[in-house]
């Protein structure tokens, strides 16, 4: 077989393939070259989904005429001032976007720059390139590439529909219009469609707001009024942005948005970083919304691992995901006892009435119509399915009625009710401040806390407080159990979680291999404060567990925790595994819904949450309590 060298059309042709995969590929290209142009307003224009026409027009620097003809050839470019190709300073610097476009396609590049009397057009048709004419054209540059792989029929073929493929588009310049707040953005279907919405101004103000704007603006108000700033530094590394609360999730990652020097990329070691950062607060299912944006030397990063470069590869990759991890949890602790507002919009949406009959007069029910659990775009954030149950149902208005036990202020001592002192002794420490003052003689005004003032108890489980802008309705396990665990973190922090003695011994059949599992990891569950030992085949003894848990099930804790260790396995690393068996520890010992509390102890739960981070919602991702703004209450009576 004979070795011989491949016509240059073919080669393009090929390096066409690596570069220009879909339509969205060559906009992402030409786009990129529009940013590094200077441009601050950049026009998309496409149709069919880009298979028949994709325009973009720019006020960039634009281009004369000498340098339209060598633009075309490959591997030229003016964004690699040296030969250190570690050492890249803009979004593209192959110099292959448009030779690769120009070999695939009819492809027409005009421009002008800025001072120049006329402007110059140029044309590639399936990689035969023409010579420079005299044009029409404002400053900056217009490139319009039609009939996108004619050139190459096959490919057409793996194409999706236009729809499909027009989504690619848009999800490619949303990314790139998050990373340049300061330029406007217009995409269109070229038709005047349902799809020819996307238009965006230029952000204005600071820069960390600017990019808010932006990214309210293509992520949602509810991402933007539920977002948390994020500002960090470590070695010339900078990391800012914004992410979302953890009760705002989504069951996919496509709401996780990274940059690197003002690249997206989907980078493995930053996803990771993420997810362990959001490790305490959301189900192993669910995602959180965010931009990161990191800025990096660019001798420390490599961005030409792939060849759209969608990929990047750091030289100190440790010292990345360590400023990632911390930063986050910094900024989640921040933001205290912080639930996302969609819970109580969600909720507001469940109490609507029923149709028009609600205003009759005639006494029409509130219909109990589930939350929008985990839907894309709106809604609460969370998902149901989530934790093994969906959420309450609202019950109806009667229901609500005979369900408000007395209302406040309740008596020292209700009737049905053991002592208030034995009912204080029963609730778990982690929940009890070190003082406690009688309901009459300290009661707390409702406008002096921001989870305000406990005011009754619905079915033994939700604790109703008035706030000075409305209510608050906290689930009571869901909040307990978050203190439980911030409690035995720090106390794990501290040297270890402090041990109570059973006065007797506790025996727990489990099958053989959860047994040898559990007994496998009893040095870590020492610092946890659960002393196991074997005792034959399948079984386990308990001698001591956690001081904070109080009086819990331990046959079930024990239970929970073998089937939790069997599906962390070895995957993650000593700290995760050992705060995911905190998490389900926490759940065991915290106040159980269905137990009724008294008014000392609901308002010491509030102000429990009020001081622990991360209160907001419990570990497995639901929020621990939802906010109802006044309002919004009397906008549902039709008072307003």
């Amino acid at each position: 077989m004979t070795i011989r060298l491949l016509p240059e059309i073919l080669v393009n042709r090929i390096a066409a393939g690596e570069v220009v995969e879909r339509p969205a590929a060559a906009v992402k290209e030409l786009v990129e070259n529009a940013i590094d142009a200077g441009a601050t307003r950049i026009d998309i224009v496409v149709r069919d989904g880009g298979k028949t026409l994709i325009s973009i027009t720019d006020d960039g620097c634009g281009m004369t005429p000498d340098e339209l003809s060598l633009a075309v050839e490959r591997h030229a470019t003016s964004k690699l001032p040296g030969d250190d190709l570690l050492d890249i300073r803009s979004l593209g610097f192959r110099g292959e976007a448009l030779p690769s476009i120009g070999a695939v396609s009819h492809l027409t590049i005009t421009s002008r720059p800025r001072g120049a009397d006329s402007a110059w057009s140029l044309t590639v048709n399936a990689g035969a390139k023409g010579t420079p004419q005299p044009a029409a054209l404002a400053h900056g540059t217009r490139i319009e590439a039609r009939d996108l792989f004619a050139a190459v029929p096959a490919r057409l073929k793996f194409l999706k529909a236009p729809r499909t493929e027009y989504d690619h588009i848009a999800d490619c310049v949303e990314r790139l219009a998050m990373a340049h707040p300061g330029v406007a953005f217009t995409l269109s279907d070229g038709g005047g469609g349902s799809r020819s919405g996307l238009r965006l101004t230029a952000a204005q103000g600071e820069l960390l707001d600017a990019r808010l704007t932006r990214l309210g603006a293509l992520m949602g108000r509810d991402f933007q009024e539920n977002a948390i700033p994020v500002e960090a530094m470590r070695e010339a590394v900078t990391l800012f942005g914004w992410i979302g609360l953890p009760t705002l999730h989504r069951p996919t990652a496509r709401h996780q948005h990274l940059f690197v020097n003002g690249r997206p990329v989907r980078d493995k070691l930053m996803v990771g970083a993420v997810r362990a950062a959001y490790a305490d607060f959301l189900p192993r299912d669910r995602h959180p919304l965010l931009a990161l944006f990191l800025e990096i030397d660019p001798q420390e990063v490599d961005v030409n691992v792939h060849p759209a470069k969608a990929e990047v590869r750091f030289r100190d990759q440790g010292l990345v995901r360590g400023l990632i991890v911390g930063s986050l949890k910094r900024a989640l602790a921040d933001a205290g006892h912080r639930a996302s507002t969609t819970v109580g919009l969600a909720t507001l949406g469940a109490l609507r009435p029923q149709g028009d009959g609600a205003e009759s007069g005639s006494g029409a029910a509130f219909t109990p119509s589930p939350l929008p659990y985990g839907r894309g775009g709106g809604g609460s954030g969370w998902g149901g399915s989530s934790w093994g149950g969906n959420p309450p149902v609202t019950p109806g208005m009667a229901e609500r009625v005979n369900a408000f036990q007395a209302p406040y202020p309740m008596p020292t001592q209700p009737p049905g009710l053991p002592p208030l002192q034995g009912r204080l002794s029963g609730f778990a420490p982690a929940a009890r401040p070190p003082e406690y003052a009688p309901a009459s003689a300290n009661a707390p005004a409702p406008d002096s806390h921001p989870l305000g003032a406990a005011r009754a108890q619905l079915h033994n489980t939700y604790i109703v407080a008035q706030t000075r802008e409305g209510i608050v309705i906290v689930d009571q396990h869901a909040a307990h159990e978050r203190l439980v665990y911030e409690r035995m973190k720090s106390a794990l922090l501290d040297g270890g979680v402090k041990r109570q003695a059973l006065l007797i011994p506790e025996l727990v059949e489990l099958d053989e291999p959860s047994a040898n599992r559990l007994l496998g990891r009893a040095a870590e569950l020492a610092e946890l404060g659960l002393l196991v030992e074997g005792f034959g085949p399948g079984c386990v003894l308990v001698r001591e567990v956690p001081a904070l848990l109080g009086q819990s099930d331990v046959k079930g804790l024990v239970a929970d925790l073998a089937e939790e260790l069997a599906e962390l396995g070895d995957a993650l690393s000593l700290k995760e595994r050992l705060e995911a068996v905190c998490g389900t520890m926490a759940c065991h010992g915290s106040v159980r819904a269905g137990r009724a509390l008294g008014i000392e102890e609901m308002n010491a739960l509030l102000r429990q949450m009020e001081a622990t981070p991360h209160s907001g919602q419990c570990n497995h991702g639901r929020p621990t309590y939802v906010e109802l703004k006044l309002a919004d209450i009397e906008r549902l009576f039709g008072r307003r």
